[in-house]
């Protein structure tokens, strides 16, 4: 067991590190050296399991295709699943250190922008624990998602060099690395038999270089690994041209190619943007298919074999040129003919759909994919020719066609593409699968019924509770009577049987209170910003998009002030409301909803009425470490999405576990969480998806309402006069009134408001707050990622 390595040997581990890797003793040793050399040691211990681990081949191994990895801190996580975090612990403290200083010295891996970075970080923890043999694949972004700063009351955006602390995790695997072509001509030739052929000249060539990070299963039986693209010239620099004296001329080539792997999301409002995008996108999936079906030919010898032990689930549509790019490998290089190798493709790739929203479907320029991509047009031309005589056969000549082909509109659409292909797709919520099978893809459904399924997303419980919320595990340990649930979350439930037990109650809302101060703690050190931890923490932490609502969070806020200038003496709850979000870079409105934000943040720190009675924080560069302060902390949880626009959600699920109490609409996983919890713990408002289609269809006036509610009419007002830093924005409150309200906040706005009400009125009382939150942790359980891995694993990758 590595849980039997004891402190001594981990600090004479650290310190023999400390040595032979930085020439310091642990005395004049800095904190970043100490944690360099404890992350080299954990993986070292991980490495060497991986190496004994018993030589077998495994029925099917899952490839974990993903744009983001949002990983955050890997130290404590690793340690935490190995079995030796006490360990680690006391060596550090035995060495003069304060444990948590070394952890805080890890930067976020920035790998990812939001949910879908954090559910694979989830999904690759869950995978180890259970044993699945998986490899998940990304990106190896020098910079990731970028750092945010507020200036001037604004958002902007700076580098985040994450990799220069991460060197212990990343190992690079020259012996693996392959070449990705990009551009060229394609010159095809028909031979008399009728066989094809063709000559591929004047590409780019890029190098792929893999860097791996090994990842440790709870309990250290299993370690998989996580293996991450960064992109090299073949070349360093052009010899000629530098003896000429062209230095930078002659390093042109390098950078063009390592720009690839520069930036998670470079902004595409622009050729420029769009064509660095899909070139990632191509270097990722060419780089991923070459490793897999090399790693199958060393296996098991045989191509023909492929989908007998191996399924690749494609995490979103960034991967979907995985399918052409298979078809070519397996053509071009194995000659397989189309028949044969389609049904190898078809049998081997699934697709996660995470989006509701047709116009959030990626699609590229078609001549950009021509230039950038030739032989792979070549591929995905026959594929749409194919595809589109399925549709025909099935639909005649009537739009549906249309609609659903691949290239369409001088467009390449690859969800379409993923439709005809893959052998499996699923929806990441039981209301987002209807909605794919009922809505977004229905006329695909109607031909192809066994295609569609749905699995709930999930969240690493080990970290999200056990780790960040030590002291509710403790509580959980010490009324189930063990710590079974780490590995069986659905015992959480169990917990619900002390709802009532006074003296549980009472524990629940000390440990809150520690965790309120602890976060008030991190808001001063990250933020100089002073919060009020006996005022409830209401907290909306979200990528920022206008269908997630923060805007209609800010419109109650500003009544609340309002009412509280109308009646300085009346009775308020005190409340701190907490943002964390990213705005993209070329997301306009998303940057304006922050910077109003921030407004009122300032306007209400200096409004004397409302200290320590109504506060905003905001906190900067929101990732995986802020959100491991606030979710222990939050009480309440704002998942307040326009029905029918949130796939799942699992921030949810987070706040949830950690006890807080939600307040949402009918949408993406909330549907699920009120099935656990009905109306007793959750507080529902708004409208349902089929009641906002009525109302659009019947001519929906958002200008009506507002003449209709004079407080409604008066804080928008209030928001288009501006607040005290001179700042107005009435621009966004003509969006809602003039512009249709195409997210429906103002229908919404007034039951929101009175859901509100009620919500604060109900956890006046202590006692009954603390029962909420002792329901809403243990019915908590069945949204563990290990339950939806497992139905992966069972329905879809169908793993025996």
């Amino acid at each position: 067991m590595v849980s039997q390595i004891s402190k001594d040997e981990i600090r004479g581990a650290i310190e023999d590190k400390l040595c032979a890797y930085f020439c310091v003793t642990n005395e004049n040793a800095t904190d970043d050296q100490v944690f360099q050399a404890s992350a080299q040691v954990l993986r070292e211990i991980m490495s060497r399991f991986r190496a004994v681990e018993p030589e077998r081949k495994p029925g099917k191994e899952v490839h974990y295709m993903s744009m983001e990895f949002l990983l955050g801190r890997s130290l404590m996580k690793n340690a935490f699943n190995l079995g030796v975090g006490e360990a680690l612990t006391e060596a550090l403290k035995e060495m003069g250190r304060n444990a948590s200083d070394i952890f805080e010295e890890e930067p976020d891996a920035g790998l990812g922008n939001g949910g879908l970075g954090r559910l694979a970080a989830c999904y690759m923890d869950s995978l180890a624990s259970l044993g699945v043999e998986a490899t998940g694949y990304s990106i190896c972004y020098e910079l990731g998602i970028f750092k945010q700063k507020f200036q001037d009351g604004k958002q902007t955006e700076t580098e985040d060099s994450w990799t220069t602390g991460m060197h212990s995790w990343l190992v690079p695997e020259y012996e693996d690395a392959v070449e990705v072509r990009f551009g060229g001509q394609i010159s095809p030739h028909w031979d008399q038999f009728g066989h094809y052929s063709f000559q591929h000249t004047d590409y780019t060539s890029v190098t792929a270089l893999p860097q791996d990070m090994l990842i440790a299963g709870y309990g250290g039986n299993k370690i998989n690994k996580l293996r991450l693209w960064e992109a090299k010239s073949p070349s360093s620099l052009d010899m000629f041209l530098f003896s000429e004296g062209e230095y930078i001329k002659s390093m042109e080539q390098r950078t063009l190619a390592e720009v690839i792997t520069k930036v998670l999301y470079p902004a595409d409002d622009h050729i420029k943007g769009k064509t660095l995008r899909l070139k990632q996108q191509y270097f990722f999936v060419s780089a991923t298919a070459q490793d897999i079906v090399r790693k199958h030919l060393k296996t098991w010898g045989d191509i023909r074999s492929f989908p007998e032990h191996h399924t690749i689930q494609i995490n979103d549509t960034h991967p979907t040129l995985i399918i052409p790019e298979l078809m070519r490998i397996f053509m071009d290089e194995f000659n397989l003919g189309w028949d044969e190798a389609w049904k190898l493709v078809r049998a081997s790739v699934a697709y996660t759909n995470h989006t509701v929203m047709s116009e959030a479907l990626e699609k590229w320029p078609q001549t950009l994919v021509q230039q950038l991509l030739p032989r792979l047009w070549e591929i995905i031309c026959e594929i749409n020719r194919r595809w589109c005589d399925e549709l025909i056969s099935a639909f005649g000549n009537d739009e549906r066609v249309g609609r659903n082909l691949i290239i369409n509109g001088d467009q390449v659409h690859m969800a379409n593409m993923c439709l005809a292909t893959c052998y499996r797709v699923n929806g990441v919520s039981r209301l987002h699968g209807d909605i794919l099978k009922n809505d977004l893809f229905k006329d695909v459904y109607g031909i192809k019924p066994d295609l569609f399924t749905y699995v709930t997303n999930g969240i690493d419980h080990r970290r999200w509770l056990t780790q960040i919320n030590p002291g509710l595990h403790e509580l959980i340990r010490e009324t189930l009577g063990s710590e079974d649930y780490l590995t069986k979350p659905e015992q959480l439930v169990r917990f619900c049987d002390f709802a009532d037990d006074t003296a549980v109650r009472e524990q629940v809302n000390r440990i809150k209170l520690e965790n309120k101060k602890r976060f008030a703690d991190f808001a001063l050190h990250n933020d100089n910003y002073r919060l009020n931890p006996d005022s409830v923490i209401d907290v909306q932490i979200k990528r920022l998009h206008e269908y997630k609502r923060q805007l209609l969070c800010a419109m109650s806020i500003v009544e609340m002030q309002l009412q509280l200038h109308d009646d300085p003496n009346m009775d308020f709850v005190p409340r701190t409301f907490v943002f964390g979000a990213k705005a993209a870079a070329a997301y306009k409105t998303a940057k304006r909803i922050i910077e109003l934000l921030l407004s009122l943040s300032k306007e209400l720190a200096n409004d004397p009425v409302c200290k320590d009675r109504l506060q905003v924080y905001f906190v900067e560069n929101y990732r995986v470490s802020a959100a491991e302060a606030i979710v222990p902390a939050a009480q309440v949880s704002e998942q307040i999405s326009t029905a029918g626009k949130e796939a799942s959600g699992t921030g949810c699920m987070k706040l949830m576990m950690n006890g807080a109490v939600t307040i949402g609409t009918l949408d993406g996983a909330n549907v699920e969480m009120y099935e656990q919890l009905g109306d007793e713990n959750m507080f529902l408002f708004g409208l349902h998806t089929d009641e906002i289609a009525r109302w659009r269809s019947s001519g929906y006036n958002p200008g009506e309402i507002v003449r209709r509610d004079w407080g409604l009419e008066r804080l928008l007002n209030r928001i288009s006069a501006g607040f005290s830093d001179g700042k107005n924005y009435s621009d966004l409150v003509s969006s809602l009134v003039y512009g249709g309200d195409p997210y429906m906040l103002i229908a919404d706005y007034r039951a929101y408001a009175d859901c509100q009400k009620k919500l604060y009125d109900t956890i006046r009382n202590d006692g009954e707050f603390a029962r909420m939150s002792i329901m809403n942790t243990g019915r908590s359980g069945i949204f563990a990622a290990d339950r939806a891995v497992k139905e992966y694993v069972d329905n879809i990758w169908e793993i025996k």
